[in-house]
């Protein structure tokens, strides 16, 4: 039965049944008089008999029409409820990812999808830069995107507020990797050089600001190099270097070098400076058109929902990741995937969580360096907080 037959006999069912509340509450009344030898002892009796009549027929109308509206408000609800199903069912959601952390909470959904379990539909596509997915995002080529969090608040202020984003998809990659044992805390750092990616990026930015909190930005050299990679190269040939590398690289290379160890949790450090209730270093959120979002909330909100999903799933059953992981190229080899997953903070944080650890994290970033965010932090329309 078509969707527009259903609505049709519905409305008929519900002009039948307000007819019959209309009958049944028909105010005429039978001639109860029968003569003028009635009128006087009977007066009485039959007063009362016609209130009670009334007074039946009220109720018997009044449970009608109660009947009436209850099936109407139903009748909303399922049609409401049938439309949003198709909503879902029936959008093709585009998705773009990184290759790396912030594609791995989404490799559950993805195999469900392809398996035909998911509730809806999507395309995945992944790719190796940034760069690579802003464009698309700007011409409308794809209508979700997992990207660096100072990313979106980039793309946030290169399309003048027409995307906004859902959820916290990574918290913190970073990790100071080292052969160094007597490297315990950040005071260890002082007089020591420090190899880590590219100067203007965002591990520039966080270690930068960490050094500042505590009070070390004079004392440390800073080396910079243009891949985790090579970061990665200089440890394998002298361990007591140090080298602030992101997730997957970390468990890489102490992997190839026994020598090594993760030191320093940048993540914890981040956190001894914020303070309770401060933001959290963040690495990847998850952002939306605005233009898809408001001709499909339904659907954008079931991705959500199958995102958190699909978070969790990977974070509880990591040997199953660690195989989804490495047949998506994110990792070469299942062992390394194994540690590396539990490692690289894979979450799914949305609502006013969402927007209190964003909001604090992109203000730090703004104030190393207004560019890092786009010129101009994001208004309060960047945060999807459902009400």
């Amino acid at each position: 039965m078509g969707f527009e037959t259903e609505k049709r006999e519905g409305a008929d069912s519900i002009l039948r049944l307000i007819g019959i509340a209309i009958f049944l509450s028909d105010d005429k009344e039978p001639d109860m008089t029968t003569g003028s030898e009635e009128k006087g002892s009977n007066m009485k009796k039959t007063s009362k008999t016609q209130v009670n009549r009334n007074t039946k027929r009220v109720r018997i109308s009044t449970r009608i029409l109660t009947m009436v509206l209850t099936f109407v408000m139903a009748a909303g609800v399922l049609a409401g409820c049938g439309k949003q199903d198709a909503n879902v069912q029936d959008t093709l959601i585009r998705i773009g990812s990184m290759k790396g952390p912030t594609s791995m909470g989404l490799l559950s959904l993805k195999e469900k999808s392809e398996n035909g379990e998911a509730a809806g539909q999507y395309e995945f596509n992944m790719y190796t830069a940034a760069d690579e997915i802003l464009p698309l995002m700007i011409k409308g080529e794809l209508d979700i995107a997992l990207v660096p969090a100072n990313v979106a608040s980039i793309l946030y202020n290169k399309t003048e507020g027409a995307i906004t984003v859902i959820d916290i998809n990574t918290l913190g990659v970073l990790y100071m990797v080292s052969g160094n044992s007597e490297i315990a805390s950040m005071e260890d750092l002082k007089g020591k050089t420090i190899y880590l990616t590219g100067k203007g990026t965002t591990p520039d930015y966080v270690l930068n600001y960490l050094l500042d909190a505590n009070g070390l930005a004079a004392d440390c050299t800073l080396e910079y190099k243009s891949e985790a990679t090579e970061v990665a190269a200089v440890l394998a040939e002298n361990p007591d270097a140090i080298g602030l590398l992101p997730q997957p690289f970390v468990t890489a290379a102490c992997a190839q070098n026994e020598a090594l160890s993760v030191v320093l949790d940048m993540n914890e450090e981040w956190e001894k400076v914020q303070g309770e209730g401060g933001s959290r270093m963040v690495t990847g959120v998850t952002v939306v058109r605005d233009e898809f979002l408001e001709a499909n909330q339904a659907a954008v909100q079931n991705f959500m929902k199958e995102h958190e999903e699909s978070a969790a799933a990977i974070n509880a059953d990591v040997e199953t990741g660690a195989q989804l992981v490495v047949a998506a190229e994110i990792i070469a080899k299942e062992p390394i995937a194994k540690k590396a997953i539990p490692e690289c903070n894979i979450t799914y944080i949305d609502g006013e969580d969402m927007k209190q650890a964003l909001s604090g994290y992109l203000d730090v970033l703004a104030q190393q360096s207004p560019e890092a965010v786009g010129g101009s932090l994001p208004g309060d329309d960047f945060y999807y907080v459902s009400k």
